[in-house]
């Protein structure tokens, strides 16, 4: 028996249709249904929600990237103090008259 589309009248199908069926039997049918409707509505509520993309993820890329930025960035510090320790000796007069730049104050 192909069961109405509304909730309400397909129980009344199934009570008009197993009338003479013993009444736990019935309920069991009336259960069945219900949760088809359930499922069936929370499929179409899921339908419509947008949900993000999942993207994986590649570890070991991910680790390799990480480490090659911690290694610039140490580089990066140790350039940063030479060039100030470099700086430091050309303003405290180390290398002389050597180079003509001009002094900040």
């Amino acid at each position: 028996i192909q069961l109405s589309k509304q909730y309400s009248k397909a129980l009344e199908q199934i009570d008009e249709n197993l009338k003479y069926w013993p009444n736990y039997l019935v309920h069991k049918c009336k259960q069945r249904a219900t949760k088809m409707t359930q499922y069936l509505i929370r499929m179409r509520k899921l339908s419509l929600a947008a949900r993000p993309k999942l993207v994986g993820v590649h570890k070991k890329v991910e680790k390799r990237e990480r480490n090659r930025e911690a290694k610039a960035l140490r580089a990066a510090n140790i350039d940063q103090a030479i060039e100030k320790e470099l700086l430091e000796r050309l303003r405290s007069g180390t290398y002389g008259d050597i180079y003509n730049f001009p002094m900040q104050q």
